[in-house]
């Protein structure tokens, strides 16, 4: 059995907002850990990671620390550097799509803004990782990944960001000041201005 930290706590990120990433790599079905608090995986799942050349595995290999190993070994140390990300393509075509289908359900419905809103903070900065990652192999796993791009940043207003950032942690931890209709609305053609964002990128795709 194996623990790391990984994340903004890695990083250096962390803040007043951050939280603490917790993986624990494991034999087979292991149930002593909460998946509430751990990202859980086999150490099968994790070497097809490494020859994937997954996002994922990079964000490990370049800024986990282990905490504990039960062998006393660092696993991940062990593995060496992932495999070449060959999948950007495919990947940044799926978080634009994401994209797509998120800032289409705010524009029609509304009903669900904070888990809309969320979507959006997760696929621009996926997208803007992999893109850095597979197109210019540059190695940024941080939430503001998509404002680091030097001439491609995304040209998005702080206060958009936050937003956006505020309904991530809304969606998946159920605390912060709720977003309003108004906060979206006032928004709403700087988020529509993410098409073009991606748009643009997908050209060197």
């Amino acid at each position: 059995m194996h623990i790391y930290a990984f994340g903004s706590v890695c990083r250096g990120e962390i803040d007043i907002e951050s939280d603490i990433d917790l993986l624990a790599i494991v034999d087979g079905d292991d149930h002593q850990f909460n998946p509430d608090f751990y990202s859980i995986y086999s150490y099968k799942r994790i070497a097809e990671l490494w020859a994937e050349g997954n996002p994922f595995a990079w964000h490990l290999a370049i800024e986990s620390r282990m905490i504990y190993a039960s062998d006393k070994t660092n696993y991940i140390e062990t593995l060496g550097l992932p495999s070449e990300y060959r999948k950007w393509r495919q990947d940044c075509l799926k978080f634009f799509n994401l994209y797509c289908k998120a800032i289409g359900s705010i524009q029609t419905s509304g009903n669900s803004m904070v888990f809309e809103m969320s979507t959006i903070f997760l696929a621009l900065r996926n997208f803007a990782t992999c893109f850095l990652l597979g197109k210019r192999k540059v190695r940024n796993f941080s939430r503001r990944s998509a404002l680091q791009m030097g001439k491609n940043s995304l040209n998005l207003s702080e206060n958009t960001y936050e937003l956006l950032k505020r309904s991530r942690i809304l969606s998946i931890r159920g605390t912060g000041k709720m977003i309003s209709r108004k906060e979206v609305e006032s928004s709403i053609d700087e988020l529509k201005s993410i098409k073009t964002w991606m748009e643009c990128l997908l050209t060197e795709v």
